[in-house]
């Protein structure tokens, strides 16, 4: 029997009417609550008897999968207008009548997330968080500082893979140990000393153990990797359990990494944590480790959708990217150079290079 939870993307999306005017509701930033954009008609969003759950990663090999490769765009029926609509996307609005839709998690051919961090700062906030970090940007144009706004601004919800898992270690290396000797060397024909440090190497191995909770791994490649990893620290534990009505009137991506290769990521990024654990255990002056055969135990994951606004601006012809945490207001992004202002900074350092150089060989004063 096909768990639900893969069943092939079907037609079916959710949308959430006003009791005041009619419109649509969508989910208000800060708030626990769906809120009308015309109106302000507002409607808490009542808690289920969903939680948030780890997955064992056990599970995988025993749940029906979808054949890799053969996911297709989302299709979309608005329940205002009756537009289809596709997008690659699982949260979307119609484009003809605006509609916030959402779709149906157990037709959408994946994992339905278990948690969601819903946005805490609205589209007014992205916009001064903008302002601090453009006016902060060092040898940027100053034309930039003139940017306080973005040309497109979207809530979107990222999907990220977390993985809880007790990890067991076996390590070599080696252990150094600091000693001092004497050295006569010559300077201009004088005979001088001095103290000269080395090191003792000494064979070492051993074994360590850590339990990792909640490590994070980007589950779409569609924004840049290194600038999602930055608006990190998450508050994860003020996730909710995953409801429709946190992603209506907001973007929500898709994942395109499979939780088995979102594991591999994890490991790779463990394993820095893993290798320090190892040195700390080799003890001495200074370490060096050879191998670690790192063994996972008790693995389990979930997905989790957390919040970031997608800001774009224009400058010189060129779209620039900027993603804000939906939380705590972090921002990161591209940013352009200004060649005059380096280019001064150059010119400025060399001349204060140029007069303490000077000054050293001159023995800071004129003979007179």
């Amino acid at each position: 029997m096909t768990d639900p939870r893969f069943q092939q993307a079907g037609v079916a999306a959710t949308t959430y009417p006003c009791g005041g005017c009619g419109a649509r509701l969508e989910f208000a930033p800060g708030t626990t609550a769906l809120q009308c954009p015309y109106c302000g008609f507002r409607q808490e969003i009542t808690a289920g008897d969903r939680q948030i759950r780890e997955i064992p990663f056990g599970e995988l090999a025993n749940l029906a999968r979808k054949p890799v490769g053969s996911i297709g765009k989302y299709v979309f029926a608005c329940q205002r207008c009756s537009a289809r609509t596709e997008t690659n996307e699982t949260a979307s609005l119609c484009q003809f009548c605006g509609a916030p839709l959402v779709i149906d998690p157990a037709a959408s051919g994946q994992l339905v997330p278990e948690g969601v961090l819903p946005f805490a700062i609205d589209h007014a906030a992205v916009s001064t968080h903008l302002k601090k970090w453009t006016s902060s940007r060092r040898f940027a144009p100053n034309a930039l500082k003139k940017v306080t706004t973005a040309e497109t601004t979207k809530s979107t919800y990222l999907p990220h893979w977390t993985y809880d898992s007790q990890t067991e270690s076996a390590y070599t290396g080696q252990r150094g140990e600091y000693y001092y000797v004497t050295e006569t060397y010559y300077d201009n024909g004088q005979r001088k000393t001095r103290r000269v440090r080395r090191t003792r190497w000494y064979p070492a191995r051993g074994r360590v153990a850590r339990a990792f909770d909640d490590v994070l791994v980007p589950a779409s490649t569609q924004l840049p990797i290194e600038q999602i990893d930055k608006l990190a620290p998450w508050p994860l534990p003020e996730a909710a359990p995953y409801q429709q009505q946190y992603l209506a009137g907001h973007f929500a991506l898709r994942y395109d990494v499979e939780p088995e290769a979102g594991f591999e990521e994890a490991k790779r990024r463990m394993a820095p944590v893993i290798e320090n654990d190892c040195e700390h255990d080799i003890g001495g002056d200074t370490q060096r480790v050879h191998s670690v055969d790192t063994r996972h135990h008790n693995v389990s994951f979930k997905l989790m959708l957390l919040p970031v606004w997608v800001a774009s601006y224009v400058y010189q012809g060129r779209n620039w990217q900027i993603l804000v945490n939906g939380r705590t207001g972090e921002v990161h992004g591209e940013r352009p150079w200004s060649k005059v202002k380096i280019a001064i900074a150059v010119v400025v350092a060399l001349i204060v290079i140029a007069a303490i150089v000077y000054f050293v060989a001159t023995g800071g004063h004129h003979s007179r």
